[in-house]
Order: structure tokens, then sequence, then C-alpha cells
């Protein structure tokens, strides 16, 4: 997988937050990929319970705005970014592994209580 499709990747999923496009998360997602969102909560297996995930933050309205670049290292990348949503803003940075077929297997979502703002 080649860096700009990793990078293509990244900017889909802003693009789905932004259009409310839960067919985007289902293209980028791998039928047996994990979500875990933030990092030590519960971690969502499999394209079902990513979708019910994401169909949450999609219908409330949350948009995705990145802050920097995101970094690419062998099958993964980085990218941090903000969650806005009606009073509320959240520093976040996500790692998307990808597999072969260039879906992503795993998220990984880095963020706490002190990246939080209202």
């Amino acid at each position: 997988m080649e860096v700009q499709d990793k990078l293509n990747a990244v900017q889909r999923y802003v693009d789905a937050f932004e259009t409310a496009d839960i067919n985007i998360i289902k293209e980028l997602y791998a039928t047996d990929a994990t979500v875990e969102d933030p990092v030590g909560s519960d971690i969502h297996n499999g394209i079902d319970a990513i979708v019910a995930f994401y169909e949450g933050a999609l219908s409330a309205g949350i948009k995705l705005q990145l802050s920097g670049t995101p970094r690419c290292a062998g099958s993964e990348v980085a990218f941090p970014f903000q969650v806005k949503g009606p009073g509320m803003s959240i520093d976040v940075i996500d790692v998307f592994k990808f597999n072969a077929e260039g879906k992503v297997v795993s998220m990984r979502a880095f963020w706490g209580p002190e990246n939080m703002a209202s």
C-alpha cells in the first residue's frame, strides 16, 4: 500500500463525517476490523459493531478537522484531528492499520478527558 493510499483513506474518513455517509465507513473497514475508541475502552469487533458505533457519531452531527499532517509508517498511518460537536471539541490522534487489500483492520483512537473542551 502506497503512502498516498493511506492519506486518501484518512481524507475519506474525514469526508464520511462531513457528509454523514456511513457507506464510506463500510468501504474503509475490513469485515473483521476492530475499533478501540478511546484506547482502553471496549473494542468494537467486526463491521456490524463498527457501523453501529459510527452511526451514533454521524447522527449526532460530529465533524472532524485535521489538526496536523498524517504520519505514515509501514502498514499504518497516525493522524491528529479535532472532533467537533455541539458545544464541545476533542483533540484526538487516530492510528489506522491496513491489510494487504488496503482496508483498515484496526483503528485505535488516543484521547482522554484532558483532551476535551467545551
